[in-house]
């Protein structure tokens, strides 16, 4: 008759099947409490809605009697007509519920005072004997009245326990049920312990765990190994999908052994045949990331902890509560009561007693509920001493970093340590297979496995090309590491890594003895000491590129042989102050040192190998460079480049390198150069690049630099070409592209050891005849002016390559320019119309192959 089953009760029980793994042996057999008690609850519940009731006969005022042993008959006869539950407007029906009809039937034996007013007419004489042969007592009460004081003593005579004790049960449970699963429930806990649950299945089932386990197991078995090199089949690949219980011993020995085919070909060994397919080496690779992210969430706190010593405090406090007001009610359920209702005016007794007919199981079912709640606190008790026994909010793999080669799984914390504990009393191997993931040596092994099986001697033999110094190089980007294969590649000339954050170079190297020259992009490489030997020796050239100049490795700094040193990334630490470079002292032999960076000064370690530096360029994103004293050290400094520095002058610091041979500034902000006078003190300056700057005009003291050879001043804002220019007899090459010169003086005829003019992009409209003295020009760019016509003189340069003259005003090409002997159509560049113009005999010869000898005359 309950309003609800046991089975909807209990299902406040349930938790996800998969969270079972989170619940020890005590919450468990908790679990099979809480459902016993509720089945105590709604049995006891059930009884009473059916069965309950009270039966009371008055008292009487005079002497009782001492026969009034048989007046439990009386009491008996009511049994089945005076049923009483509490509930009044039930009282009626359940009256009826036990006859046969709708009123009471005479079948029904009444006490003997009610009992004539419904008996059926008998003989006077039965009646008279019957009447003498009763012992029983007569109360003058009808029916009603007996309804009417049974249910008024159910009310005052039985105890409150007596009357409630299913409901109390009831909701007593379900509270100790909600408290055991709250955790489960509660959504900040709930969805850690969801994730948690769904990672640890993924890394329980992940091929990669037995692998890595199984290898581990017996790496350092000799005996294994020697077995396994005189076994006559060797399986190729074995099986990654063994079952996790017991993973094929032999997978890690394969691996070890080496297999090879060839003793003259290492490169073909079997790879590891830990190869795990494609798609479960990238599943591992996920779990590595995922388990790293949910670390990093999850041992910030300790909430799931606190949650679950607060459930079980909580719990333990319900069950010293129950069993201290329960254990009182126990004495207090008797089969008997006295019920004085204070109804006399009513009835006309002012006593009653009564009879209790649920009164013995109750007590029973009681006195059951009071040992499993017992056996429930004890539980509670230990659970609150293993709670407190260790410190759960640490959790040490110690065990399994003994049992395995991954020495490095880290000890963990707060909630992630805990939920390991918990998991740990349903079983062990789970922790140890999680352990797994949580080291990064078994991380660094995964993707080794993965990098070798998929990069292939072959596959990086396709991916070797020739650059433009005609050497094999090889570029490798974004990999998860360096794989082996690669220095098997003897004939390499040049190494390219490029975003491999755990590159490693191992000792294979030394086999690539063509190697010179190596690039690390954003790839701080581990080098191996064999390995270092060997690039310490024959290394010549390095390029490395950082975000920070914490990246650039140590071992950099103690390469003794190298020439060349290549440095692109930020050097400033973040006050400007300090540059972060190391001591360069170690690498005596360097000729070349190219920063390319933001700096506000020249770095004073660069003077550690002043002695030996022949070239030092540097590049900034337009940070303006302001200290360059230590350039004044730089002795033997043949080339300076400083680029993209917001200079505006020329640094004075540069008069003092004597042996300067070449200086480039471009791309400063440069505006006036009379500083070049001091220029004279450079008696091997042959080239200066001041293009890309903002000069307006040439200072005449620029006759005084007699021995230079190259000028350029493009892409400035000249608007003449003074007459000191071409005093400087030895110039070879002037540049005086995009300025805004109109002119071309006479003088440059001046030049007769010019050999490439360039004046593109200017507004020149007239070509001297003196400019076709200049016979020794290779090259003349004259495009984008405003020039008209090419004088026949052109004929003169008999060494003439090239010639541009595109964007101009021209109408025709002279014939003479057939007497170039030198020139080819793809060296003269100009518009296909006017190259149409020319003789047909004209363009013949232009249109020579370079390789035929050339015509004597025309």
């Amino acid at each position: 008759v309950g309003m609800f089953t046991l089975a909807e009760v209990a299902s406040l029980n349930d938790i996800q099947p998969t969270y079972r793994i989170l619940k020890p042996w005590w919450d468990v057999f908790m679990d099979y409490l809480a459902v016993v008690m509720l089945m105590v609850a709604i049995f006891a519940g059930t009884m009473q809605l059916t069965k309950d009731q009270v039966v009371c006969l008055p008292v009487l005022q005079s002497t009782v009697n001492s026969k009034a042993q048989p007046s439990t008959s009386g009491k008996a006869d009511f049994t089945t007509v005076e049923t009483t539950t509490g509930q009044g407007e039930d009282a009626s029906m359940r009256t009826v519920s036990f006859g046969s009809a709708p009123t009471v039937t005479p079948d029904v034996p009444l006490s003997r005072a009610t009992s004539s007013q419904y008996q059926p007419t008998e003989s006077g004489q039965e009646l008279k004997k019957e009447q003498k042969d009763s012992s029983g007592r007569k109360t003058n009460l009808d029916f009603q009245q007996y309804v009417f004081i049974n249910q008024m003593c159910y009310h005052l005579a039985l105890p409150w326990y007596s009357k409630y004790f299913p409901y109390l049960v009831l909701i007593h449970t379900i509270i100790l049920i909600v408290s055991s699963n709250f955790w489960f429930k509660y959504p900040k806990t709930c969805s850690k312990i969801e994730h948690f649950v769904s990672i640890l299945g993924k890394c329980f089932e992940s091929p990669w765990t037995t692998k890595a386990l199984s290898e581990t197991a017996c790496e350092d078995s000799e005996e294994n190994k020697q077995r396994l090199t005189g076994a006559q089949s060797l399986p190729k690949y074995v099986s990654t999908s063994s079952d996790e219980g017991s993973p094929s011993a032999s997978t890690p020995m394969i691996t070890k052994s080496g297999f090879k085919f060839s003793a003259d070909k290492p490169m073909i060994e079997v790879p590891s045949v830990t190869i795990l397919d494609k798609k479960d080496g990238e599943q591992a690779k996920a779990l590595f990331e995922k388990v790293r992210k949910f670390r990093a969430h999850v041992e910030d706190s300790d909430l799931i902890y606190k949650l679950y010593v607060g459930q079980t405090i909580i719990k333990t406090f319900k069950f010293i509560f129950i069993l201290c007001y329960t254990a009182n009610f126990v004495n207090t359920i008797s089969f008997e009561h006295i019920c004085n209702p204070k109804v006399e005016h009513l009835i006309g007794y002012t006593q009653f007693e009564c009879t209790h007919n649920m009164a013995y199981m109750l007590k029973k079912l009681l006195i059951s509920y009071i040992s499993l709640i017992c056996v429930y606190g004890f539980i509670c008790l230990y659970t609150l001493f293993w709670l407190f026994r260790i410190p759960l909010k640490e959790y040490s793999f110690e065990k399994v970093r003994e049992e395995s080669s991954f020495s490095d799984i880290p000890d963990v914390k707060n909630d992630f340590a805990f939920l390991l504990h918990m998991v740990d009393q349903y079983d062990q191997l789970y922790s140890k297979r999680f352990g797994v993931f949580l080291s990064e040596v078994s991380e660094n092994k995964l993707r080794e496995i993965s990098l070798n099986h998929e990069w292939t001697f072959e596959k990086l033999r396709q991916h070797v090309s020739r650059n433009a110094q005609d050497k094999q190089e090889l570029h490798l980007f974004m990999l998860s590491g360096v794989p082996d294969a690669v220095f098997d590649l003897t004939d390499l000339d040049v190494l390219k890594l490029e975003l491999i954050p755990e590159a490693k170079i191992p000792a294979k190297i030394s086999q690539m003895t063509n190697l010179q020259e190596l690039h690390l992009c954003h790839c701080p490489a581990k080098v191996e000491q064999t390995a270092f030997s060997f690039l310490r020796d024959h290394l010549r050239c390095l390029y490395v590129k950082f975000t920070d100049v914490a990246e650039i490795p140590a071992w950099v700094y103690l390469l003794k042989n190298l020439r060349e040193l290549y440095l692109i990334g930020n050097l400033n630490s973040e006050n400007n102050k300090m540059i972060g470079l190391e001591s360069l002292r170690e690498l005596r032999h360097l000729k070349i040192l190219h920063v390319k960076s933001n700096l506000t000064k020249i770095p004073p370690n660069i003077t550690d190998v002043a002695p030996h530096l022949t070239k030092l360029v540097i590049h900034n994103d337009g940070t303006k460079l302001v200290v360059l004293n230590s350039l004044k050290k730089m002795m033997n400094v043949a080339e300076l480049e400083l680029q993209n520095c917001e200079l505006e002058r020329i640094p004075h610091a540069i008069f003092s390198l004597s042996n300067l041979q070449e200086l480039d500034l471009k791309s400063n902000s440069i505006r006036t150069i009379e500083e070049i006078i001091s220029f004279q003190h450079l008696k091997r300056l042959t080239c200066l690049k001041l293009w890309h700057n903002k000069i307006v005009n040439i200072p005449s003291s620029i006759t005084h630099v007699k021995n230079l050879e190259s000028l350029y001043l493009s892409n400035n804002k000249l608007e003449s070409l003074p007459a000191a220019v071409f005093s400087l007899q030895k110039l070879r090459c002037l540049d005086v592209s995009y300025n805004s010169i109109t002119v071309i003086p006479m003088e440059i005829g001046l030049l007769q050891n010019l050999q490439h003019f360039h004046i593109t992009g200017n507004k020149v409209d007239v070509l001297p005849k003196q400019l076709f003295k200049c016979v020794k020009l290779r090259t003349l760019s004259l495009g984008q002016n405003c020039i008209t016509s090419i004088p026949d003189k052109v004929g003169q340069l008999l060494q003439l390559t090239h010639l541009e003259l595109k964007g101009n005003c021209i109408d025709r090409l002279p014939a003479t320019l057939g007497q170039c002997q030198l020139l080819r159509k793809s060296g003269l560049v100009v518009e296909d119309h006017l190259f149409d113009t020319l003789p047909s005999e004209v363009k013949e010869v232009l249109n020579q192959d370079t390789s035929i000898p050339f015509a004597n005359g025309i």
